[in-house]
């Protein structure tokens, strides 16, 4: 799923200088995959029998599909609506493998959720390998066949889906519910500013064409983040997780202000070390919270308003995309310093 859902991150500057993309139609095609993304959540929210094994590989081989057939294309609205799948299909493997995890007694979520961070690292280093021998549509091509490798070990899980609330629980108090709707803002500040960070800070690095520091970075980008679950793991059960969620979102508003103060490739990947370390930990630990509530579903309704936070970032910052990307970075600023307030008062409803 990190492969399938975010290698259009390091293809991008690629497509830029060679199939007629211009930073500001990238934002579009970006913004449908976040849409079939939410599409994806909604829908398994509302219907959560589709959370099933059938559909779990089904979705894994729409996914696939749907990367071999971005190599066949040439023009935005295709582009587009391809991606939109591959974020439906992304939606419908990360809860199924989200659900099914929280259900399984020992556990560890941290390693779970690290698979992401080391899919994003793989599409990195396929397209800094890559991307001198091959056209951007062999490499869509090689990002499919390297996505089929991976999720292939996957399609022996038995997937269990998210319950309702039992209605033998007595349901929320009133300080949950306020805990609840507080990590939803939280999240939707998440999904919108972190998505800003991730989409372009490959570009605005000068990963074009045939510069290496973009992917470069993205690798950063996944290697920091195939252990940073398990980091935060064990700094939850040190300082515990309300505190931890709220350092995760503070050093991802750092990541999302260094590349708006400077272009400087070293502060790039002090930026990619940051991002990476953060933003499957946020995830990691905001579902572990709310999966503590008694709120039945709270993966596929946090998954929904993060969904929505990233199909608005691109679209908000793409008006104002030029030669530079520094007022994205800054807008993604101020809304991860937003999300880093909101956690703090998850953190102070928790402890009162």
């Amino acid at each position: 799923m990190g492969v399938g859902r975010f290698v259009f991150t390091p293809i991008l500057p690629i497509m830029i200088d060679s199939a007629n993309v211009t930073p500001s139609s990238g934002a579009v095609i970006a913004t449908a995959n976040y849409a079939g993304y939410l599409l994806g959540a909604v829908l398994l929210s509302v219907r959560p029998g589709l959370n099933s094994t059938a559909a779990f590989r089904a979705w894994a081989l729409v996914l696939v599909l749907s990367e071999i057939a971005m190599a066949f294309v040439d023009n935005i609205p295709a582009f587009s609506a391809l991606r939109l799948i591959a974020g439906l299909a992304s939606a419908a493997v990360f809860l199924a493998c989200a659900s099914t995890v929280a259900r399984q007694i020992g556990s560890s979520p941290g390693i779970t959720f690290g698979g992401v961070g080391a899919g994003i690292a793989a599409s990195g280093v396929l397209t800094l390998v890559a991307a001198q021998h091959l056209s951007w549509q062999q490499l869509w091509i090689a990002s499919a066949v390297l996505t089929a490798v991976l999720i292939a070990p996957a399609l022996t899980l038995q997937i269990r889906a998210e319950s309702r609330l039992s209605e033998h629980d007595s349901g929320p108090s009133p300080r949950q519910r306020q805990i609840w709707r507080v990590l939803l803002i939280a999240y939707f500040l998440e999904g919108l500013g972190y998505i800003i960070v991730g989409t372009f800070l490959v570009a605005a690095a000068g990963g074009h064409g045939n510069s290496a520091v973009g992917p470069a970075v993205w690798i950063v980008v996944g290697l920091a983040a195939v252990p940073a679950t398990i980091v935060w793991q064990a700094v939850c059960r040190r300082v515990q997780m309300r505190r931890a969620l709220v350092a995760a979102f503070a050093l991802q508003t750092v990541s999302a202000l260094l590349p708006a103060l400077t272009e400087n490739s070293a502060v790039a990947v002090v930026s990619a070390v940051l991002f990476g370390a953060t933003f499957m930990g946020i995830t990691m630990m905001t579902l572990s919270t709310a999966g503590g509530l008694p709120i039945g579903r709270t993966a596929a309704t946090l998954t929904a308003v993060y969904g929505v936070g990233q199909v608005l970032g691109p679209l908000v910052v793409a008006p104002a995309l030029g030669d530079s990307y520094t007022v994205a970075f800054v807008v993604a600023a101020v809304v991860l310093a937003l999300g880093t307030t909101a956690a703090v008062v998850a953190t102070r409803l928790q402890h009162a």
